[in-house]
Protein backbone atom coordinates (compact mmCIF):
# COMPACT_ATOMS: atom_id res chain seq x y z
CA UNK A 1 0.00 0.00 0.00
CA UNK A 2 1.48 3.38 -0.98
CA UNK A 3 2.40 5.74 1.82
CA UNK A 4 0.72 9.12 2.12
CA UNK A 5 2.30 12.51 2.72
CA UNK A 6 0.47 15.73 3.60
CA UNK A 7 2.34 18.88 2.59
CA UNK A 8 1.43 22.46 3.48
CA UNK A 9 2.16 25.45 1.26
CA UNK A 10 2.23 23.64 -2.10
CA UNK A 11 1.12 26.52 -4.31
CA UNK A 12 4.69 27.29 -5.41
CA UNK A 13 8.38 26.84 -4.75
CA UNK A 14 9.70 24.10 -2.51
CA UNK A 15 6.22 22.93 -1.48
CA UNK A 16 4.99 22.49 -5.04
CA UNK A 17 8.13 20.70 -6.22
CA UNK A 18 8.02 18.44 -3.16
CA UNK A 19 4.41 17.46 -3.89
CA UNK A 20 5.35 16.62 -7.47
CA UNK A 21 8.44 14.64 -6.43
CA UNK A 22 6.57 12.50 -3.90
CA UNK A 23 3.83 11.83 -6.46
CA UNK A 24 6.44 10.78 -9.02
CA UNK A 25 7.88 8.33 -6.48
CA UNK A 26 4.49 6.65 -6.16
CA UNK A 27 3.34 8.16 -2.87
CA UNK A 28 -0.18 9.41 -2.25
CA UNK A 29 0.05 13.18 -1.84
CA UNK A 30 -2.32 15.48 0.04
CA UNK A 31 -1.18 18.83 -1.36
CA UNK A 32 -2.56 21.70 0.69
CA UNK A 33 -2.69 25.45 0.20
CA UNK A 34 -5.01 28.33 0.96
CA UNK A 35 -6.47 28.48 -2.56
CA UNK A 36 -6.31 25.10 -4.36
CA UNK A 37 -8.13 26.54 -7.37
CA UNK A 38 -4.92 28.34 -8.33
CA UNK A 39 -2.90 25.13 -8.77
CA UNK A 40 -4.89 22.91 -11.05
CA UNK A 41 -1.67 21.79 -12.77
CA UNK A 42 -1.00 19.56 -9.76
CA UNK A 43 -4.25 17.69 -10.32
CA UNK A 44 -2.76 15.91 -13.35
CA UNK A 45 -1.34 13.30 -10.93
CA UNK A 46 -3.86 10.57 -10.14
CA UNK A 47 -2.23 9.95 -6.73
CA UNK A 48 -2.32 13.62 -5.71
CA UNK A 49 -5.32 15.47 -4.28
CA UNK A 50 -5.64 19.17 -3.49
CA UNK A 51 -7.02 20.43 -0.19
CA UNK A 52 -7.69 23.88 1.20
CA UNK A 53 -5.61 24.52 4.31
CA UNK A 54 -4.76 27.81 5.99
CA UNK A 55 -2.20 27.29 8.75
CA UNK A 56 -3.61 30.30 10.63
CA UNK A 57 -7.06 28.64 10.90
CA UNK A 58 -7.51 25.60 13.18
CA UNK A 59 -10.82 24.60 11.58
CA UNK A 60 -9.19 24.62 8.15
CA UNK A 61 -6.36 22.42 9.41
CA UNK A 62 -8.66 19.87 11.05
CA UNK A 63 -10.88 19.68 7.99
CA UNK A 64 -7.98 19.16 5.57
CA UNK A 65 -6.40 16.42 7.69
CA UNK A 66 -9.72 14.63 8.15
CA UNK A 67 -10.45 14.79 4.41
CA UNK A 68 -7.00 13.45 3.51
CA UNK A 69 -7.38 10.54 5.94
CA UNK A 70 -10.82 9.78 4.53
CA UNK A 71 -9.47 9.81 0.96
CA UNK A 72 -6.20 7.94 1.50
CA UNK A 73 -6.87 5.90 4.65
CA UNK A 74 -4.03 7.36 6.69
CA UNK A 75 -1.23 9.93 6.71
CA UNK A 76 2.31 8.64 7.21
CA UNK A 77 4.33 11.85 6.82
CA UNK A 78 3.60 15.52 7.42
CA UNK A 79 5.73 18.16 5.69
CA UNK A 80 5.29 21.56 7.34
CA UNK A 81 6.41 23.77 4.48
CA UNK A 82 4.04 26.77 4.58
CA UNK A 83 5.86 30.00 5.42
CA UNK A 84 7.23 33.25 4.08
CA UNK A 85 10.05 35.67 4.79
CA UNK A 86 10.10 39.15 6.26
CA UNK A 87 13.31 41.12 6.09
CA UNK A 88 14.34 44.72 6.53
CA UNK A 89 15.07 47.21 9.27
CA UNK A 90 13.76 45.96 12.62
CA UNK A 91 13.09 49.50 13.84
CA UNK A 92 10.52 49.79 11.04
CA UNK A 93 8.73 46.53 11.92
CA UNK A 94 5.19 46.94 13.25
CA UNK A 95 3.52 44.57 15.70
CA UNK A 96 1.24 43.50 12.86
CA UNK A 97 4.17 42.45 10.64
CA UNK A 98 5.92 40.60 13.46
CA UNK A 99 2.72 38.78 14.45
CA UNK A 100 2.03 37.86 10.82
CA UNK A 101 5.50 36.34 10.48
CA UNK A 102 5.14 34.27 13.63
CA UNK A 103 1.50 33.33 13.02
CA UNK A 104 2.49 31.59 9.79
CA UNK A 105 6.05 30.38 10.31
CA UNK A 106 5.77 29.32 13.96
CA UNK A 107 2.22 29.15 15.27
CA UNK A 108 0.89 27.78 11.98
CA UNK A 109 3.52 25.05 11.97
CA UNK A 110 2.68 24.27 15.60
CA UNK A 111 -1.05 24.08 14.84
CA UNK A 112 -0.60 21.58 12.02
CA UNK A 113 1.90 19.55 14.07
CA UNK A 114 -0.46 19.38 17.04
CA UNK A 115 -3.36 18.37 14.80
CA UNK A 116 -1.50 15.44 13.18
CA UNK A 117 0.03 13.94 16.35
CA UNK A 118 -3.11 12.05 17.53
CA UNK A 119 -3.42 10.35 14.13
CA UNK A 120 0.26 9.35 13.98
CA UNK A 121 0.23 8.16 17.58
CA UNK A 122 -2.90 6.06 17.02
CA UNK A 123 -1.45 4.37 13.92
CA UNK A 124 1.80 3.50 15.65
CA UNK A 125 4.16 6.12 14.28
CA UNK A 126 5.08 8.38 11.43
CA UNK A 127 7.31 11.30 10.51
CA UNK A 128 6.92 15.06 10.90
CA UNK A 129 9.22 17.09 8.66
CA UNK A 130 9.69 20.75 9.52
CA UNK A 131 11.01 23.07 6.82
CA UNK A 132 13.24 25.42 8.75
CA UNK A 133 16.29 27.11 7.22
CA UNK A 134 20.01 27.44 7.66
CA UNK A 135 18.70 30.71 9.13
CA UNK A 136 17.29 28.70 12.01
CA UNK A 137 20.79 28.26 13.43
CA UNK A 138 22.76 31.15 11.89
CA UNK A 139 21.89 34.76 11.06
CA UNK A 140 22.36 37.36 8.36
CA UNK A 141 21.85 41.14 8.37
CA UNK A 142 18.27 42.50 8.07
CA UNK A 143 16.60 39.14 8.70
CA UNK A 144 16.02 39.48 12.44
CA UNK A 145 12.29 38.67 12.33
CA UNK A 146 12.60 35.80 9.87
CA UNK A 147 15.53 34.31 11.78
CA UNK A 148 13.70 34.53 15.09
CA UNK A 149 10.79 32.56 13.60
CA UNK A 150 13.05 29.85 12.20
CA UNK A 151 15.08 29.61 15.41
CA UNK A 152 11.75 29.05 17.17
CA UNK A 153 10.93 26.22 14.75
CA UNK A 154 14.29 24.59 15.46
CA UNK A 155 13.90 24.81 19.24
CA UNK A 156 10.28 23.67 19.21
CA UNK A 157 10.99 20.71 16.96
CA UNK A 158 14.09 19.54 18.81
CA UNK A 159 12.32 19.65 22.18
CA UNK A 160 9.21 17.97 20.78
CA UNK A 161 11.13 14.94 19.59
CA UNK A 162 11.63 13.80 23.19
CA UNK A 163 7.85 13.66 23.67
CA UNK A 164 7.11 11.85 20.42
CA UNK A 165 9.96 9.35 20.26
CA UNK A 166 8.21 6.82 22.57
CA UNK A 167 5.34 6.73 20.04
CA UNK A 168 7.67 6.03 17.10
CA UNK A 169 7.04 9.51 15.66
CA UNK A 170 10.19 10.98 14.15
CA UNK A 171 10.96 14.69 13.85
CA UNK A 172 13.07 15.80 10.89
CA UNK A 173 14.30 19.37 10.29
CA UNK A 174 15.24 20.53 6.80
CA UNK A 175 17.67 23.47 6.67
CA UNK A 176 17.84 24.90 3.13
CA UNK A 177 20.48 27.40 2.11
CA UNK A 178 19.94 29.89 -0.71
CA UNK A 179 17.25 28.37 -2.93
CA UNK A 180 16.05 29.92 -6.17
CA UNK A 181 12.38 30.56 -5.31
CA UNK A 182 10.06 33.53 -4.84
CA UNK A 183 11.46 33.89 -1.31
CA UNK A 184 13.68 36.52 -2.91
CA UNK A 185 10.92 37.80 -5.19
CA UNK A 186 7.15 38.14 -5.12
CA UNK A 187 6.65 36.34 -1.79
CA UNK A 188 9.22 38.51 -0.07
CA UNK A 189 8.04 41.14 2.41
CA UNK A 190 10.72 43.81 2.72
CA UNK A 191 10.23 46.44 5.41
CA UNK A 192 11.94 49.80 5.61
CA UNK A 193 10.91 53.17 6.95
CA UNK A 194 10.96 56.45 5.04
CA UNK A 195 12.11 58.21 8.19
CA UNK A 196 14.96 55.76 8.79
CA UNK A 197 17.39 56.92 6.13
CA UNK A 198 20.28 56.40 8.54
CA UNK A 199 20.08 52.70 7.68
CA UNK A 200 20.13 53.22 3.92
CA UNK A 201 23.82 52.53 3.31
CA UNK A 202 23.54 49.24 5.18
CA UNK A 203 20.31 48.31 3.39
CA UNK A 204 21.71 49.07 -0.06
CA UNK A 205 24.88 47.09 0.56
CA UNK A 206 23.17 44.05 2.06
CA UNK A 207 20.42 44.08 -0.59
CA UNK A 208 22.90 43.57 -3.43
CA UNK A 209 24.50 40.55 -1.79
CA UNK A 210 21.17 39.04 -0.70
CA UNK A 211 19.57 39.30 -4.14
CA UNK A 212 22.67 37.89 -5.82
CA UNK A 213 22.54 34.91 -3.45
CA UNK A 214 18.94 34.31 -4.49
CA UNK A 215 19.79 34.63 -8.16
CA UNK A 216 22.58 32.07 -7.82
CA UNK A 217 20.61 29.81 -5.49
CA UNK A 218 20.15 26.07 -5.79
CA UNK A 219 17.00 24.73 -7.53
CA UNK A 220 14.06 23.85 -5.25
CA UNK A 221 14.05 20.33 -6.74
CA UNK A 222 17.19 19.66 -4.69
CA UNK A 223 15.33 20.42 -1.47
CA UNK A 224 12.39 18.25 -2.56
CA UNK A 225 14.76 15.31 -2.99
CA UNK A 226 16.23 15.80 0.49
CA UNK A 227 12.74 16.05 2.01
CA UNK A 228 11.90 12.72 0.37
CA UNK A 229 15.16 11.26 1.68
CA UNK A 230 14.23 12.40 5.21
CA UNK A 231 10.75 10.88 4.85
CA UNK A 232 12.26 7.52 3.94
CA UNK A 233 15.09 7.64 6.49
CA UNK A 234 14.53 5.09 9.24
CA UNK A 235 17.34 6.47 11.40
CA UNK A 236 16.99 9.08 14.13
CA UNK A 237 18.93 11.66 12.15
CA UNK A 238 17.20 14.97 12.80
CA UNK A 239 18.78 17.73 10.71
CA UNK A 240 19.36 17.86 6.94
CA UNK A 241 21.25 20.86 5.60
CA UNK A 242 20.75 21.25 1.86
CA UNK A 243 21.91 23.75 -0.75
CA UNK A 244 24.96 25.98 -0.69
CA UNK A 245 26.15 27.55 1.52
CA UNK A 246 24.14 25.85 4.31
CA UNK A 247 26.37 22.81 5.07
CA UNK A 248 29.56 24.89 5.13
CA UNK A 249 28.23 27.82 7.16
CA UNK A 250 26.53 25.60 9.72
CA UNK A 251 29.79 23.73 10.20
CA UNK A 252 31.79 26.95 10.53
CA UNK A 253 29.31 28.33 13.07
CA UNK A 254 30.06 25.36 15.30
CA UNK A 255 33.82 25.62 14.93
CA UNK A 256 34.57 29.35 14.96
CA UNK A 257 34.45 31.77 17.88
CA UNK A 258 31.65 34.36 17.62
CA UNK A 259 33.97 37.21 16.66
CA UNK A 260 35.56 35.23 13.81
CA UNK A 261 32.23 34.05 12.46
CA UNK A 262 30.62 37.51 12.63
CA UNK A 263 33.62 38.95 10.82
CA UNK A 264 33.20 36.33 8.09
CA UNK A 265 29.53 37.28 7.59
CA UNK A 266 30.28 41.02 7.58
CA UNK A 267 32.97 40.54 4.96
CA UNK A 268 30.71 38.41 2.77
CA UNK A 269 28.05 41.15 2.89
CA UNK A 270 30.71 43.85 2.36
CA UNK A 271 29.63 45.67 5.52
CA UNK A 272 32.86 45.14 7.46
CA UNK A 273 33.73 48.84 7.48
CA UNK A 274 30.27 50.36 7.18
CA UNK A 275 29.27 52.59 10.07
CA UNK A 276 25.78 53.87 10.70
Amino acid sequence: MPKTVLITGTSSGIGKLTAIYFAQQGWNVAATMRNPGNSQDLSSFSNLKLYSLDVTDNNSIQKAIASAIQDFGQIDVLVNNAGFGVDGVFEAMTDEIIEQQFNTNVFGLMRVTRAIIPHLRAKGGGTIIQIASMGGRITFPLYSIYHSSKWAVEGFSEALHYELEPFNIKIKIIEPGAIKTEFYGSSRQFITGDNLRMYQSLVDTVEKVSQQAGKNGEPPELVAQVIFQAACDRTRKMRYAVGKPAPLLLRLRKLLPDSWYFSLIKRSYKIYRITI
